[in-house]
């Protein structure tokens, strides 16, 4: 096992292991396991299987909580972004993990270690390992450190429409009545400009315009946004 990964575990995430084996099975690919089959070791595929049920069964958690009022669809929607194979692969490169995987030559050769899928692979089986040594708690702490501050940054929020994210803001800190009000239809039918005001509790927040209604309220809420967070 490299001593690089330990430390850096312990540095940055104060994660020590207990089963020493078992984080050396998680950065072990089976291209690696193939090419030394004499030393009769494990690759990471089943820890993959079960870290990929801990992770989604976190992030699902976090996301009912942290959005209350976002319907079904766009909280499936935001989750798959979240878990999608680019955005666990840069999580795994972010935490350096794919310095420390062991590939076989022949993956080695032909680039798999800034392959996208296998890093994602590698960071769900890392997730699973922890999981198997220390429990839901200490691998629910690595994905708060990791993953839960960039969508709380907003990182995945163009997953959701600007409808959603006004809601989402204004009604943080208590019920909001939020209105659109179609104020003008202008142009032929066939290019017809609607112009949409969007108030909350009567006031007045934002103003936008589009082809057809649901557009122009999209750029009333954009507008409303870009006021209250400038």
């Amino acid at each position: 096992m490299d001593i690089g990964l330990i430390k850096e575990l312990k540095e940055n995430y104060q994660i020590v292991f207990h089963d020493i084996n078992l984080l050396e099975q998680a950065f072990t690919h089976s291209s690696y396991v193939n090419e030394h089959r004499n030393l009769q070791i494990s690759d990471n595929e089943r820890l993959e299987f079960l870290g990929d049920a801990v992770l989604e069964i976190q992030v699902s958690d976090y996301l009912f909580r942290q959005y209350p009022n976002l319907p079904e669809g766009k909280l499936t929607r935001l989750r798959s972004a979240i878990v999608r194979e680019d955005s666990l692969s840069k999580f795994a490169k972010e935490c350096h993990f794919d310095k420390y995987v062991l590939l076989g030559k022949g993956e080695e050769n032909s680039g798999g270690r800034n392959r996208a899928s296998l890093l994602c692979d590698l960071f769900e089986s890392f997730l699973g390992s922890l999981y198997l040594d220390q429990g839901y708690g200490a691998a629910l702490k690595f994905i708060e450190a990791v993953i839960f501050p960039k969508v709380a940054a907003g990182d995945f929020t163009r997953e959701l429409d600007h409808k959603t994210k006004l809601q989402e803001v204004l009604q943080k800190n208590g019920d909001v009545s939020i209105e659109y009000r179609l104020v003008a239809e202008v142009g032929p039918a066939h290019e017809r400009i609607f112009s949409i005001e969007v108030y909350a509790n009567g006031n007045l927040i934002g103003a936008g315009e589009g082809k057809s209604k649901k557009l122009a309220e999209q750029d009333a809420a954009a507008k409303a946004l870009q006021d209250l967070e400038a």
